[in-house]
């Protein structure tokens, strides 16, 4: 089974832009375990722009499914996961300043650094390294001590309305050389209703789909119960 983890930095973003606590973040967190979220994402960034370290603290004593943390590794990120114990902590490579993950880590050139912060937050969480569809990404993960990796679907979904069969093809290797090296698999970033059926049915050791803009997205237009179920629906 494929799990749907929500990402809910788009709920605060909402609330940040005009102050108070509407939406409520933590509200709408229990509500899409409610609707039939396998998982609850988040992202606080150096800034706080979206998500907030404090929500994150909330979150953590009242979500009943998979908490999944993602984040630069920076000191004040590590500490926050080693005082939360998430389900699982995704490492993005982001500068403070960028808009949204755009790339993954160079677990090659990187792999001395990510031994050692893995090494470290694998005493209290499961993690998973967000890299590209490239295997030597994939090994690179594995020799960094990673229990997963996150496929960064970006390329997929941009060029899958153009020819969804190429589009898929590196991320099909990509998924078995995962497998092959004992890593188990996640995948995001700009996977919708219109694409994730396809990529699901291609990638048969998928194990998590972390989902935020398009399904906040979604919602407005379906209600966010229903958006929910839309999406699990593609899963099985």
């Amino acid at each position: 089974m494929t799990r749907l983890s929500v990402n809910i930095n788009k709920v605060a973003t909402i609330r940040n832009a005009r102050g108070g606590n509407v939406p409520d973040v933590i509200k709408v967190a229990l509500d899409c375990e409610r609707f039939g979220a396998e998982g609850i994402t988040v992202h606080p960034r150096p800034d706080e722009r979206h998500i907030r370290y404090s929500d994150v603290r909330e979150l953590k004593p009242v979500l009943t499914e998979e908490f999944n943390i993602e984040g630069y590794p920076s000191e004040r990120f590590m500490s926050l996961i080693e005082e939360i114990k998430p389900a699982q902590v995704t490492l993005v490579p982001d500068a403070p300043d960028v808009l949204t993950s755009n790339a993954g880590w160079d677990t090659v050139k990187r792999e001395t650094e990510l031994k050692e912060i893995v090494g470290r937050l694998k005493k209290v969480c499961r993690v998973s390294v967000f890299v590209e569809a490239d295997c030597a990404m994939v090994e690179g993960a594995k020799r960094c001590g990673a229990d997963r990796v996150e496929l960064y679907t970006e390329s997929y979904a941009a060029n899958y309305k153009q020819n969804r069969e190429k589009a898929i093809e590196k991320f099909v290797i990509a998924a078995r050389k995962a497998e092959e090296c004992g890593l188990g698999l996640n995948a995001g970033h700009d996977l919708s209703l219109e694409n994730l059926q396809y990529f699901h049915q291609m990638i048969p050791n998928l194990e998590e789909v972390s989902i935020g803009h398009a399904l906040i997205s979604d919602a407005l237009y379906f209600g966010l119960e229903n958006t929910i179920q839309m999406y699990k629906r593609l899963l099985i």
